[in-house]
C-alpha cells in the first residue's frame, strides 16, 4: 500500500507502532494492556485485537493505544478519556495524528490530555518514510484538568 495514500485517506488505517518509539515510551511508562493491536505487532502481553473489539472492553491499568487513524478515531479517543476517568485505571497513553483541525481533537483531546508533540514525522511499521502528518502522544489520567 502507498504509505501517503493510506495514512491520509478516511478509511480504517492500522499502522504498527514503531519499535524505536515504543521502546523509548515504555522505558518511562509501565504498560499492562495494548488496547488496539494485532497478535503480530502487540506491544504488551495483554492486548485486544479487532476481533476482541477493544472499544467494548474495559481498559485496566497502564494502557497503550495506537488506534486506527480512519473515521473511527473519534470513538477511540473518547474511549481513552472515559476509561482514564474510572477508578480502576491509572492512565491511557495514545499515539495520535496531531489533527488540531478536527472535531474529535477538540471534543476528546484538547484540555483532556497532557500532550507531548513528537518532533519530526513518525515512521510507521517497516516504512522508511515518515508519515505525512505530525504526531502527538496524548496522556489521559483521572481527574486531569486541562
Amino acid at each position: 500500500m502507498n504509505m501517503t495514500k493510506g495514512l491520509t485517506s478516511t478509511g480504517n488505517i492500522v499502522a504498527e507502532t514503531p519499535k524505536y518509539l515504543f521502546d523509548r515510551i515504555s522505558s518511562i511508562f509501565n504498560f499492562s494492556l495494548d488496547a488496539c493491536a494485532l497478535p503480530e505487532n502487540t506491544k504488551c502481553e495483554s492486548y485486544y485485537t479487532p476481533k476482541d473489539d477493544g472499544l467494548s472492553k474495559p481498559w485496566r491499568g497502564g494502557v497503550w493505544c495506537n488506534p486506527p487513524y480512519g473515521r473511527e478515531i473519534s470513538s477511540w479517543v473518547k474511549k481513552a478519556y472515559e476509561e482514564s476517568q474510572k477508578e480502576y485505571n491509572s492512565f491511557v497513553l495514545m499515539l495520535l495524528p496531531a489533527r488540531t483541525d478536527t472535531k474529535w481533537w477538540w471534543d476528546w483531546v484538547q484540555g483532556k490530555a497532557t500532550l507531548f508533540f513528537i518532533k519530526g514525522r513518525v515512521k510507521f511499521g517497516d516504512h522508511n518514510v515518515g508519515a505525512p502528518f505530525p504526531s502527538v502522544l496524548a496522556l489521559y489520567m483521572k481527574d486531569f484538568q486541562g
